[in-house]
């Protein structure tokens, strides 16, 4: 993936496709410097740190690079805003998902900021590690990384010392990372971005209020969930007749208590419900070409109400969709939780859910191929920096992977940097310091 040969000059296309970004700048060697971090990432060197890239890149060195990261005054999320624009003009074709799912990063010692002993996916264990949340775009011609931002744990959140020793914006409180996903998704729509859909597995699905964040903003959504959340049988719910009114009686004794629809139905696990479906409910499934042929599993949905906490009924109905191997073939048995795609057939709704596997290789490719984890500071502007830089050469690669070398230009930014003295300029300056 990654473009081998690094010399003085830019690669080619890169200067035009960074034009744009380099407004968010004012210096002609902060400029420089962005064309040469990215140079940087894009190379075939073993790792990309700032002092890696700045030792082996001509026209540049160590210390220009992490001044450019640290100490210069530009703004991540703007230019990660101007970079979704160019992408959603020129990089989505029709019925477009977003993919939510984090990453880790293991650490050694406590002074990088986020890290901590906390549980990675990644590295399937809890580990001395940093978390970073992710939303991606996937459609059925692109795919690239839309935002991310590190994940804070509380005790982090809770130690002034550390957060001042890295440098913590003081507006940055602890959220969940189902909290964290929400902004990202509005931050990413914000910009220009329409989901058909959001996918999440069930670290993210198991989350009642991320569920619920998702239905208030009304995005459809195709959530994994684990064997033992539990739901209500649609056909149960809307067949209650409700409460009957009370008996009469002569006065004495305390009068009957209402019963609710939470006391009525029960909440059944999962697994349970999918396992009581009858063998025509299980129909089998193709939803793309693997690397050994057709993936093909055996599917069911039935209609379900989520549960809350301790049993509460939540007035939101969707399908719970079983995946499992077929008889006779290993393989491992899943769950999911759709809503707001009524619409959709099964064979498309599989196909829809199974777009997630798409960030497991942009997770594989930003890490072996463009240095996402190689980030040595412990700051955390510098870390959401690099993040930024990280994502703006995966999709210079994604554009010359579908255009060749006649990349499509970017808009003129109409957010250069800000003049000198503004309210914007000092709000900068005040975040930097």
């Amino acid at each position: 993936m990654a473009i081998f040969k690094a010399g003085t000059d830019p690669l080619e296309g890169l200067a035009a496709y960074l034009e744009p970004f380099s407004a968010l700048v004012r210096r002609s060697e902060s400029k420089h410097a962005l064309e040469r971090y990215t140079t940087g990432l894009l190379s075939d060197l073993p790792r990309k740190t700032a002092a890696d890239m700045g030792r082996t890149l001509p026209g540049t060195n160590d210390q220009r690079l992490r001044e450019f990261l640290t100490n210069t005054v530009w703004d991540a999320r703007e230019m990660d805003h101007l970079r979704i624009g160019h992408m959603v003009k020129h990089a989505t074709a029709s019925g477009g998902v977003l993919i939510v799912d984090d990453t880790g990063f293991a650490k050694k010692g406590s002074h990088s900021v986020g890290v901590a002993r906390q549980y990675s996916g990644t590295l399937g264990r809890v580990d001395n590690c940093q978390v970073l949340v992710t939303t991606h775009y996937v459609d059925g011609v692109f795919d690239w990384p839309v935002m991310a931002r590190l994940y804070l744990p509380e005790q982090w959140c809770q130690d002034s010392a550390r957060r001042d020793k890295a440098q913590v914006p003081s507006g940055i409180d602890f959220q969940t990372k189902g909290k964290i996903a929400l902004d990202l998704i509005d931050k990413g729509r914000d910009a220009g971005i329409e989901p058909k859909a959001v996918l999440t597995d069930a670290g993210y699905g198991d989350q009642t209020p991320f569920l619920d964040g998702l239905e208030a903003r009304q995005l459809p959504y195709g959530a994994a969930v684990g064997v033992a959340v539990r739901f209500r049988l649609a056909e149960a719910v809307e067949a209650d007749p409700g409460d009957p009114p009370p008996s009469e009686t002569s006065g004495k004794g305390r009068p009957r208590k209402a019963s609710t629809l939470a006391d009525r139905i029960p909440c059944l696990e999962a697994r349970t419900i999918l396992d009581a479906l009858p063998p025509e409910a299980w129909s089998r499934t193709a939803w793309r070409e693997g690397a050994k042929g057709a993936l093909v599993k055996e599917c069911a949905r039935v209609r379900v109400y989520r549960c809350g906490q301790h049993g509460k009924h939540i007035a939101s109905s969707g399908w719970l969709v079983g995946e499992r191997p077929l008889e006779g073939h290993a393989g491992d048995r899943k769950q999911y939780l759709v809503w707001g795609l009524d619409e959709t057939g099964l064979d498309e709704l599989m196909g829809l859910l199974h777009a997630r596997w798409v960030i497991e290789r942009f997770y594989q490719d930003a890490k072996g191929e463009l240095g996402l984890d190689d980030y040595e500071g412990r700051l955390w502007q510098g870390f959401h920096r690099h993040l930024a830089l990280v994502m703006l050469a995966h999709c210079f690669l994604t554009l010359r992977q579908s255009y060749g070398a006649k990349l499509p230009q970017p808009a003129p930014s109409a957010r250069a940097f800000p003049p000198r003295g503004s309210k914007k300029y000092r709000r900068i300056e005040k975040a930097r310091d």
